[in-house]
């Protein structure tokens, strides 16, 4: 993969990647916590003869920018960054692939129903109501989604930084997956990311600028936000889901009633992998994707 930095009308510079001809169809893929671009690593050797594949350091994250107000992260920010890279790569159209905070992004942008998302794939990534229903409704899902509450703690970033990056790396990935499918070379990656000044916080703002209700597990009679009882446009766009089964952050349930929310949905189960499923397990995501777009 190639990287630059490109600087955007929104008024941030993100680092992003680059693979594949590009005369081919665009594609954008956009990672989530606590990752940068390298969570494609598998999935674009595998994709980069048939796509021109675009995965940007969302902003807060690894080499893009950093700001340091909250407001700054909220959905609507990122995707007019998304937009405004397209527009700086004279992409009009493209396919959309989000996986964690990356699909919350896509979601949105899907949920807009602006012309430029032609299809939307999210993997280990829910659709916002059902995810805020869940967070309520559900009980496995609530107590698994406790981390949130915790990620937005003031302070957080420097208890993080007491227990050493090292510590904090074992704690994200030890739950998910095999510390053993990530090299060395991987891991030093992601703990020099992660020590660059800024660079705790910008991720963790991700979690303190989202409007998702998160109860306490022991929480009684939570009602449902305003938004949710208002409900949510239908997505028009096809729409592939792709969910690792063993995700233990993001249940199984968030793939129930996604055929009322969305026009056209494929959902690929792949029931050997876990939350981190793009580098898990790259060939049947690639395959899934391929597929999909080239249908």
């Amino acid at each position: 993969m190639n990287t630059e930095r490109i600087a955007l009308s929104t008024g941030v510079t993100l680092n992003v990647a680059t693979a594949g001809p590009q005369d081919a169809p665009p594609v954008y893929l956009l990672h989530g916590f606590p990752e940068s671009h390298r969570t494609w690593r598998g999935v674009a050797a595998l994709l980069e003869d048939d796509f021109r594949l675009v995965m940007p350091d969302q902003r807060g994250f690894a080499g893009s920018d950093k700001p340091a107000d909250i407001a700054a992260y909220r959905t609507d920010k990122a995707i007019a960054d998304l937009l405004a890279l397209a527009e700086a790569n004279g992409h009009e159209k493209f396919a959309l692939v989000g996986h964690d905070w990356g699909g919350a992004v896509a979601w949105a942008a899907a949920l807009r129903g602006g012309p430029h998302v032609e299809k939307l794939v999210a993997i280990n990534s829910p659709h916002p109501l059902i995810f805020q229903r869940s967070l309520i409704d559900d009980p496995d899902q609530r107590a698994a989604s406790q981390y949130m509450s915790r990620f937005r703690e003031t302070g957080m970033e420097e208890r993080i930084r007491d227990m050493g990056i090292d510590t904090f790396f074992e704690k994200s990935f030890a739950p998910h997956v095999g510390l053993s499918a990530i090299s060395d070379e991987e891991r030093q990656t992601y703990i020099d990311q992660w020590s660059e000044e800024g660079a705790l916080e910008g991720m963790l703002a991700w979690y303190r600028a989202s409007p998702m209700l998160v109860p306490g597990v022991d929480e009684e009679d939570v009602a449902y936000p305003d938004w949710l009882m208002a409900g949510v446009p239908t997505i028009r766009v096809p729409t592939l889901v792709v969910w690792g089964m063993q995700d233990k952050a993001l249940r199984p349930c968030q793939l129930d009633g996604l055929d009322g929310l969305i026009d056209d949905l494929t959902i690929e189960r792949i029931e050997d992998a876990g939350h981190f499923v793009p580098w898990e397990k790259p060939e049947p995501v690639a395959d899934a994707i391929r597929a999909f777009l080239t249908r």
